[in-house]
């Protein structure tokens, strides 16, 4: 066997990824590639091989015989592999190490204040936090739990919803020099931040307010930057509870209405079912579930707007003056890791 002549294995997931979903947009969206990529590589495989493995007509593509022959073969092939690396993982990872994944916002606005806890239950483990806003794949990637947003339905894993989400405007307490916004007239002459793919439009409607989408101004690829803005004075943020709470408790953030609009996506606990069964995987969850059920009895609490004393005011205004001028200087606050002490 001359495994120098074999096709290039990115080429092959391409063309599997296809077959099985009859769509190159599809399995582009699973390997986090452009569809462009995809249709590229198979056509490149193509080229090698001399065969025809998918027919086009227009937009619309068919496997052709010969191609679903070869990709039944080369699921079986992939499987093998992702087995195989599954088992060389398996056998040279340490119990001791626990490799967690989720979203930057998530981990720096929730996770991270509060994983110091973790760590000193189990002093015994190695734990690795990545940050990513795309999925990942279990057989190919060295990671043992994702905390995710979405809508649960990712085949094959153990998925436990853990949390629900809404939005609600908040700020600063020294914001506008004080003088927050309540009505709909002084949310039109506010800054209003925006986050990609986090509309305003649903909690105007809520409230009664009939305003345009902003289509001016900052704009935020990431949540938790869009809080760090608000707090550093920057403008009105429409931030998820998840994220804002510990700042509001801490008065970093003003919730200012009782009105919020549900997130279309919930959090959930993801990981393949037999690391589940792992020790380190069961006492994370164990230690995560606590957390969480001590976020629920504190996730309503919104400290309403009160007006400053001049005194109370200058001081603030001094502290995140210079916090205005880039996300990276917050104000001069106590200390608080943005969880509930008592819990």
């Amino acid at each position: 066997m001359d495994l120098r002549r074999l096709p290039n294995l990115s080429a092959l997931r391409a063309f599997e990824a296809a077959a099985r979903l009859e769509s190159f947009s599809r399995a582009a969206e699973e390997l986090f590639v452009t569809h462009g990529a995809i249709s590229h590589q198979i056509r490149a495989l193509e080229q090698e091989l001399g065969t025809t493995l998918f027919a086009r007509n227009g937009k619309r593509i068919s496997i052709t015989p010969a191609g679903r022959q070869y990709a039944t073969s080369i699921r079986a092939a992939l499987d093998d592999i992702a087995q195989a690396t599954r088992k060389l993982q398996a056998g040279t990872r340490s119990e001791r190490r626990l490799v967690l994944t989720t979203m930057p916002s998530f981990a720096s606005r929730w996770l991270t204040p509060r994983i110091g806890r973790f760590i000193d239950r189990h002093p015994e483990l190695e734990v690795e936090l990545r940050c990513s806003a795309h999925l990942i794949d279990f057989e190919r990637d060295d990671v043992d739990v994702a905390l995710r947003m979405g809508k649960g339905n990712w085949p094959g894993l153990h998925i436990e919803k853990v949390l629900d989400d809404v939005f609600f405007p908040a700020c600063s307490p020294v914001y506008n020099g004080g003088q927050l916004p309540h009505t709909a007239e002084e949310f039109r002459r506010s800054t209003l931040l925006r986050s990609e793919g986090e509309p305003w439009a649903p909690w105007f409607a809520a409230a009664g307010f009939e305003l345009p989408e902003p289509t001016q101004g900052m704009m935020y690829e990431d949540s938790g930057m869009l809080s760090q803005a608000a707090i550093v004075g920057q403008g009105v943020a429409l931030v998820r509870r998840s994220l804002a709470v510990g700042d509001i408790m801490a008065d970093r953030l003003v919730r200012l209405s009782d009105v919020d609009t549900p997130c279309e996506w919930d959090y959930y606990f993801v990981c393949p079912p037999a690391v589940l069964e792992t020790q380190r995987v069961q006492a994370f969850r164990t230690w995560f579930l606590e957390e969480l059920a001590a976020f629920e009895s504190v996730k309503h609490m919104q400290r309403r707007p009160t007006q400053p004393t001049p005194a109370a005011l200058a001081a603030d205004i001094a502290a995140t003056a210079g916090g205005r001028m880039g996300l990276d200087a917050a104000p001069a606050l106590p200390p608080d890791d943005g969880a509930p002490t008592h819990a």
